[in-house]
């Protein structure tokens, strides 16, 4: 399985927007840049695409603006609380930045993931 590579406009916008906060971390996922709080994953990047994890509360208003997408990897394979951002939001970057805070908000709320332990 090969996944496309991550679009330098995406990755520009990853890094321009990424929250500044504690426990934020960046790494990369299958390539692809992405950002963490407590070992879960709350927004990164998909080739051209930039994607957000969301509650439902906020992935329905998400539902309410054109463009916002379910985050599908793989065909058939969507990604339960992730959409991706529209190219008409990430214009504005105030908006996608808001977008960005209400994923690592929703994120940081969720039960901290351990580390997985290497078996020996």
């Amino acid at each position: 399985m090969s996944f496309p590579r991550p679009s330098p406009s995406a990755v520009k916008l990853f890094q321009e927007l990424i929250p500044q906060e504690k426990g934020v971390r960046a790494t990369k996922m299958f390539g692809q840049p992405a950002a963490f709080v407590n070992g879960t994953m709350f927004f990164g990047v998909f080739g051209e695409s930039v994607f957000v994890r969301l509650s439902e509360g906020d992935r329905v208003a998400a539902r309410r603006i054109p463009g916002f997408v379910p985050f599908e990897p793989m065909p058939g394979r969507t990604m339960q609380e992730y959409v991706v951002i529209p190219r008409s939001v990430l214009e504005l970057p105030d908006r996608a930045r808001q977008w960005v805070t209400r994923s690592l908000r929703y994120a940081a709320g969720l039960p901290a993931k351990r580390p997985k332990s290497s078996v020996q």
